[in-house]
């Protein structure tokens, strides 16, 4: 089995939001996360080691070039955002971004590589943490504090939704890897144990009523304390990983024909880790559960991003107008 099936089954996903009565204004979405949600930070900074910034990434995406997500086609934030109707929000560092485009879209704070801890990933060079991640979050919310005044920004950020998808670099980046301390300084369940609180501590910053979706990693299950214990909070856990772990013993059951390697590969080199312009594509992308050596393709984060809907019960909207959906069946052309 390909280091990918770790990738995936090591995702921690959390869906933060509440509405407020009498207020109307645009809900968006804040989402902070790693290369699984990531939709071009990256690529603006000079140093990191991960990018998603080479072909054949994106090549199912709008114009087909790349655009910062590491994939094919769509992240499962941008699906499960195009089914609830939300606008899907830019990269935090896309040059952009301005506050008007904050109100109307909302924020991407996601950085391949990141993680949970801040030692996490430190091979790629430069990436966004988590911690990060939210100190950005918190000047974001002083540019629109300033821009709409502090009540209205107040209500504006209440009404908003916030995902938290990262967990897998943690493991794979980190404890995994024995040229980190982590790996011989605590225990699989003591490293467990270390990375919950942490992450419990990093989403208290703002005490908020919270919907969340867990996909547990390495049989991890959704702490019995943490954030809840905040005033009006309240977590709604949807598993999803007896279906992540089921598509790879039983692609054929879900539609794919392989869940063992990746459809953009070089040649027999494994791991490839990225795919670049070199690389081969398989024949048909939809029938592949991993695009590269450790990144879903859009099929296969569409099924996981239907299976979240699915268990928490989000309400559809598929009249929306998200842009660059990826086809159903996968064109095997690569020009």
């Amino acid at each position: 089995m390909m280091n990918s099936m770790g990738a995936l089954l090591a995702i921690v996903v959390t869906l933060l939001g509440v509405a407020i009565d009498g207020y109307h204004c645009k809900v968006v979405q804040f989402i902070f996360g790693d290369s699984l949600s990531d939709v071009g930070n990256n690529n603006y900074l000079s140093m990191s080691l991960a990018k998603a910034n080479l072909p054949w990434y994106g090549i199912d995406f709008g114009t087909g070039l790349p655009n910062g997500r590491f994939s094919n086609g769509r992240t499962v934030a941008d699906i499960i955002g195009d089914q609830m109707g939300l606008p899907r929000p830019p990269a935090f560092l896309d040059q952009s971004l301005t506050e008007d485009v904050i109100l109307d879209n909302g924020v991407n704070y996601a950085s391949g590589g990141a993680g949970i801890l801040n030692e996490t990933g430190g091979l790629f060079i430069q990436r966004l943490s988590l911690y990060k991640q939210i100190e950005l979050f918190q000047g974001t919310q002083e540019l629109i504090k300033a821009r709409i005044g502090e009540a209205e920004a107040e209500k504006f950020f209440q009404n908003s939704r916030y995902v938290v998808a990262l967990g897998s670099n943690d493991f794979i980046n980190n404890y995994l890897m024995p040229i980190y301390s982590d790996s011989w300084t605590y225990t699989q369940q003591g490293f467990i144990t270390y990375i919950m609180e942490t992450l419990q501590a990093q989403l208290t910053v703002r005490g908020q009523e919270a919907h969340g979706v867990w996909a547990r990693p390495y049989g991890l299950h959704p702490p019995s304390k943490g954030p809840n214990k905040l005033p009006n909070a309240s977590f709604q856990f949807g598993d999803a990983y007896d279906v992540v772990n089921d598509v790879i013993i039983n692609p054929y059951k879900y539609g794919f024909n392989n869940s063992d390697s990746p459809c953009c590969s070089f040649g027999k080199i494994r791991p490839a880790l990225t795919c670049i312009p070199a690389s081969t594509l398989c024949k048909d992308r939809s029938k592949y559960v991993f695009w590269d050596e450790y990144h879903p393709s859009d099929k296969a984060n569409e099924l996981i991003a239907n299976e979240l809907i699915r268990k928490l019960g989000f309400v559809s909207d598929n009249n929306t107008n998200a842009p660059s959906p990826a086809p159903a069946i996968a064109p095997s052309s690569v020009g």
